[in-house]
């Protein structure tokens, strides 16, 4: 039989970008179909965008969703979009603690410049350009994902455009979701950019952003369209099943859905999204605005603060140590020339820093360190690797032996990174960086997305990975990788020891008591002790992943995981464990015995 894609001609595309299209095309309809949602063109009209009479106030998110007469778009984007100066602009802040919006300096209520090339894949609007991109704007950088093109009656002959976007704080992990639209033609033909803010994940600053921007669109052909169609078919591909959290009820009769949703522990408004995995299903809920629910919920950032403590610095030495055995015990001092010259750090290990176990602290007291004025300044706001690691090396004395307390920081990790990569240098063939040589041939592996392989570095030729936080990623990307931290298949991958006492599977090695000993810590992952579980005979540890400002992970032996971002300062995940082990219950039944008879 002749193969049918030997019949398309050379101008045409591949058989196998065509099925990715498809693919694309078909995610989307699913999508919408699970989270149904469209607007009634009343707000972001074509005489507004193409009058750029400005947006007064902020309109509904549901705005820069497809009418519910949209049709597929009759022109084709490719080629670079940039935004000029805005025309007008509104800002209302909500939270601000450190004055973010009074500091002339910041700009915080402008946008970094934009110029950046796009391609279309059946409706899908792709940015070629993912992760926290790098800008001169003195606090904000921007994060592109995948948006939507449509036509609409009422565009005159224009079609029309949406893309997700976020803005990230220059340097920390603070994220501000958004949405811009604007309507395009072929011919290099577009309105201005309607753009809006209205949530966030981010304890400390947290504000309602809007206006329009006149744009300039240069049709172009870009370099590698085809096989950014192509990568994002195959992630979409690999995406879990998803549901909204609602039909839990209806696949597990007699699920407490208040169990998932954090209430009245965490305020709604602070709660970004938060799902639970079960069964390979991700039932998902949040992704509320302050103006109605975010259109793009797939691709909603959200920060790992801390949770790269567990993710990039705790998996990478436990990869590199089955890699490379001993890197574990390996000295701090032997490998980062600043902690060896302050002369503190002698016997203090690769795995005490991973522990935060290093000896070297202010104060026992939790977050006494990690919170103190000028402190958190002097670590956070350094943008080079020379002010980072100054700080992490030089800052703290010799309090007590390495591995005997926990001291909670997080310059502690970005010692233990700082070491990992020059360990890479000296001993490894070829690669020298931890993500980029040691991770990411598993993110690339599970097919995560390309946002979620873009760590924060520092602003010099060093390009340090933060280590202990800085990632940025979908709710798929944590179900996905939570899944597979919590399978089978990774303990081929890691040194199996140090998995099991991290995942608290090995109950002489739990870690050191953290948080005024209610908490074990080991190797960047946490245990909660005493759990007790419907259907267990005995109390079980839970290990679980935390962020700053309300990030939980939880990792659960039924082979469940539940999530949730928030930015309110509230950790409170012991409904959603206690209905997730009486769903599927944590503990195996016990076999009759003739004595039980």
């Amino acid at each position: 039989m002749t193969d049918r894609c030997q019949l398309i001609r050379p101008d045409q595309l591949s058989c196998a970008l065509r099925f990715w299209l498809l693919v694309v095309a078909l995610y989307s309809f699913a999508l919408a179909q699970a989270f149904a949602g469209s607007s009634e063109r009343g707000q972001l009209e074509a005489q507004q965008l193409l009058k750029r009479g400005g947006v007064s106030d902020p309109v509904a998110m549901a705005a820069f969703l497809p009418s519910s007469e949209a049709e597929a778009a009759q022109h084709h984007i490719e080629g670079r979009l940039q935004l000029l100066p805005t025309m007008s602009a509104g800002f209302r802040a909500h939270r601000d603690d450190y004055g973010y919006a009074l500091q002339s300096a910041a700009r915080v209520r402008e946008l970094p410049a934009f110029d950046f090339a796009f391609i279309q894949a059946g409706d899908q609007l792709l940015p070629t350009q993912r992760g926290p991109i790098p800008s001169e704007h003195p606090h904000w950088e921007w994060v592109l994902e995948p948006g939507r093109v449509w036509q609409e009656a009422g565009d005159e002959g224009y079609s029309r455009a949406a893309l997700p976007f976020s803005l990230q704080q220059r340097g920390e992990n603070c994220i501000h979701n958004g949405v811009l639209s604007f309507l395009y033609k072929s011919d290099g033909s577009v309105s201005s950019v309607a753009y809006q803010i209205g949530s966030e994940t981010c304890l400390y600053f947290q504000f309602d952003l809007w206006g329009q921007a006149p744009a300039v669109y240069t049709p172009a052909t870009v370099p590698g369209a085809a096989s950014i169609a192509r990568a994002h078919g195959q992630q979409l591909t690999a995406r879990l099943p998803v549901r909204p959290i609602e039909a839990l009820a209806s696949d597990y009769p007699g699920t407490d859905l208040s169990s998932f949703n954090g209430e009245p522990q965490i305020d709604p408004a602070a709660m970004t999204v938060y799902g639970l995995v079960i069964n390979g299903v991700h039932y998902m809920g949040g992704c509320q605005t302050r103006y109605g629910r975010y259109p793009f919920c797939e691709v909603l950032d959200v920060p790992s603060y801390s949770l790269a403590k567990s993710l990039v610095a705790g998996l990478g030495l436990m990869r590199m140590q089955q890699l490379y055995p001993g890197v574990v015990d390996a000295r701090i001092s032997d490998y980062v020339p600043e902690c060896a010259a302050s002369g503190r750090w002698g016997d203090t290990t690769f795995g005490n820093a991973a522990d935060m176990a290093t000896g070297l602290y202010d104060s026992p007291v939790h977050e006494a360190d990690e919170a103190a004025t000028g402190k958190r300044e002097a670590f956070f706001d350094a943008y080079s690797h020379a002010g980072k690691i100054a700080f992490a090396c030089k800052h703290y004395y010799r309090q007590s032996q390495p591995g005997a307390l926990w001291v909670y920081h997080t310059s502690d990790t970005y010692v233990l990174g700082t070491a990992l990569n020059s360990y890479l240098a000296r001993h490894a063939v070829g690669g020298t960086d931890l993500i980029d040589d040691v991770l990411l041939p598993w993110w690339q592996a599970l097919e995560l997305s390309p946002t979620s392989r873009v760590s924060r570095r520092t602003y010099d030729s060093v390009a340090q990975p933060f280590t202990g936080y800085g990632l940025t990623l979908h709710a798929d990307d944590i179900a996905r990788l939570a899944s597979f931290i919590n399978g089978e298949e990774i303990s081929s991958q890691l040194d199996e020891s140090m998995l099991d006492a991290a995942l608290q599977r090995d109950p002489e090695h739990r870690g050191l008591p953290a948080v005024d000993a209610s908490l074990y810590y080991k190797t960047g992952f946490w245990g909660y002790p005493g759990f007790s579980a419907k259907g267990c005979d005995e109390p079980v540890v839970l290990p679980f992943m935390v962020g700053y400002g309300g990030i939980n992970v939880v990792l659960m032996p039924n082979q469940t995981i539940y999530y949730y971002f928030s930015d309110g300062g509230t950790f409170s995940w012991l409904k959603a464990a206690a209905e997730s082990s009486r769903i599927k219950s944590f503990c195996p039944p016990r076999q009759d015995t003739a004595h039980d008879r």
